[in-house]
């Protein structure tokens, strides 16, 4: 399974509000993907360059939300962007580089917000949706987690 396949499984993950996804393949190759948690490392599968069409999927709803917990990105006055993934985000494409975006600026669905190095791969960040930059929480080169708010957009 290549790194497409899986960003488009966690964005759909993401949109049907799902908490985990479990994949096993008759060649012994498993993949789970959980958000929130913390999370188990996976046996490598040398199988896995050579998976079969076909998987096995088990898929658990997403448990119901406490009173105390968000309901949503959204907050008062805006939308909250938020890392897609665990590595280090960098607000710049070199240290020498201006920010992508400053509070102030705006932005389209596709404006680059921010990279984030996961495993020696920059993954450009979008902001997902219009709007301005109201403010930006993590700092450059910090590291962050699935979840964690990246910038606020009015």
């Amino acid at each position: 399974m290549d790194l497409e396949k899986i960003k488009e499984l966690m964005a759909a993950m993401e949109d049907k509000g799902m908490t985990r996804v479990a994949l096993k393949d008759k060649n012994g190759f498993e993949l789970e993907l959980e958000r929130g948690s913390e999370f188990e490392a996976i046996p490598y599968s040398p199988s896995a360059q050579t998976m079969a069409p076909q998987l096995e999927t088990q898929v658990q709803q997403k448990l119901p939300q406490k009173e105390n917990e968000p309901k949503e990105l959204e907050s008062k006055g805006g939308h909250e962007v938020t890392s897609p993934m665990v590595g280090t985000f960098y607000t710049a494409a070199s240290p020498q580089a201006d920010p992508f975006v400053k509070v102030g600026d705006t932005v389209t669905e596709e404006t680059v917000i921010g990279i984030i190095e996961a495993m020696k791969v920059m993954n450009e960040i979008k902001a997902g949706k219009s709007g301005v930059v109201t403010e930006i929480y993590v700092d450059n080169a910090h590291p962050v987690e699935y979840g964690t708010k990246l910038l606020k957009l009015a």
